[in-house]
């Protein structure tokens, strides 16, 4: 199987079965995010406990790539302190602007790596990006409290 058809596979299962989706009642912190090019909308709830994510639910209308890439960023920080989702947020941003040049680190980025060839298409990154940015204000609120 090619490299392009397994990232696909990745990225149809994340959005056919995504991950954490489906809004807790306890949280933290909850954002909303919409991307005005193309109506993608997130709503993500997070909760940390002592510098760790303890929980991250969300729900959201939107393309394949928003929707699976908001499922692989929930399963890859839950349960991770916020440094080191940091580092994950950080890697995927650069892939994401990498323009089709890098690939990303599949140690660090796991599932998130099948969304490089989004890079190479302008107006999907900021669907790829929905998600994580909408993470990162939740982290940010949250933190503030």
């Amino acid at each position: 199987m090619e490299l392009d058809a397994l990232y696909q596979e990745v990225i149809l299962d994340h959005y056919k079965h995504p991950q954490h989706k489906g809004l807790l009642s306890t949280y933290d912190a909850q954002v909303h995010h919409v991307n005005p090019s193309c109506g993608d909308e997130i709503t993500l709830n997070l909760t940390l406990d002592n510098g760790s994510i303890s929980a991250l639910s969300w729900d959201g209308v939107g393309c394949s790539i928003s929707q699976a890439s908001v499922s692989i960023m929930s399963d890859l920080v839950i349960g991770k302190n916020v440094a080191d989702a940091r580092v994950i947020l950080d890697s995927f941003v650069e892939l994401m602007q990498s323009k089709g040049l890098k690939t990303g680190n599949a140690e660090i980025l796991e599932d998130a790596v099948s969304l490089a060839g989004v890079s190479k298409f302008p107006a999907r990154i900021k669907c790829a990006l929905l998600g994580w940015m909408a993470y990162k204000d939740a982290v940010l609120s949250a933190s503030n409290k």
